[in-house]
């Protein structure tokens, strides 16, 4: 297995798991006295999922199915939202507390990622992916700060 599909495999589960914690975040805030914030998060989920989408097609035109999931990495990357849900209740504040830990993990697996032998191509959408990222966790953040 090349290296872009090993990081693709990682990042594809990271992305998976962003967009299901940035999803679960919103539906709990969306009733909430911070439902604003709900509205920023669903935009993040989507974001995920249009990053995972983008990764798992670039895979596929090189021959590669990194929408695998199960893998040993893959459970380790479930973190976000069993953190979310054994933390934060239905509190506002730690709903986003937790989304600011899921965010602190996926920038580090961007960051992983970033130092793979990665093939061009792919390298750049890494880098793409991952600056919208950082700015997403600095949002979340600055959210977080706020309340």
């Amino acid at each position: 297995m090349s290296d872009d599909a090993k990081v693709a495999k990682d990042l594809v589960e990271t992305l998976k798991d962003g967009e299901k914690g940035f999803t679960s975040a919103a539906e709990k805030l969306r009733d909430s006295d911070r439902a604003e914030w709900a509205t920023t998060l669903q935009r993040l989920a989507e974001q995920r999922a249009g990053f995972r989408r983008e990764i798992v097609e670039m895979g596929h035109e090189y021959g590669d199915d990194v929408d695998e999931s199960g893998s040993a990495a893959a459970a380790l990357h479930r973190g976000w939202i069993s953190l979310k849900d054994a933390l934060t209740g239905d509190d506002a504040g730690g709903v986003l507390g937790a989304a600011v830990k899921g965010e602190d993990h996926a920038v580090s697996e961007y960051e992983k990622a970033e130092k793979a032998d990665l093939s061009a191509g792919f390298r750049e959408v890494v880098a793409r992916q991952h600056a919208a990222v950082v700015a997403a966790r600095d949002e979340v953040k600055a959210l977080h700060v706020a309340d």
